[in-house]
């Protein structure tokens, strides 16, 4: 996944420090940073998303990092996943290990 998404720039948090994915406690923001912390990410949904605005976006970070928002909170908290992490979910959901979540379909 790295290498294909654009520069995304860090902005200081109002306590001087700087986002970096997993910075750990007391240090830059970690997961549930504010989305609008990733300034420059290009967030992305499925085109299954439907026209009302309930889908999750995705944005690639450098290095390979994903970061997921709700289309919904744009300035809402972004959780940061490893690559690693993505492909497992990805997989297991083409795998169908979470369809027993699916209602209505």
């Amino acid at each position: 996944m790295a290498g294909k998404a654009g520069s995304v720039a860090a902005t200081p948090s109002p306590d001087g420090g700087r986002f970096t994915p997993y910075d750990g406690p007391g240090g830059g923001y970690g997961n549930g940073v504010p989305a609008t912390a990733l300034s420059g990410a290009r967030w992305r949904k499925s085109r299954r998303s439907n026209p009302s605005g309930n889908c999750v976006e995705l944005a690639e970070l450098p290095g390979g990092d994903v970061a997921v928002r709700n289309s919904r909170f744009p300035a809402g908290p972004a959780l940061i996943y490893t690559d690693a992490e993505i492909a497992a979910f990805i997989q297991g959901a083409k795998d169908g290990d979470f369809d027993d979540l699916l209602t209505g379909a």
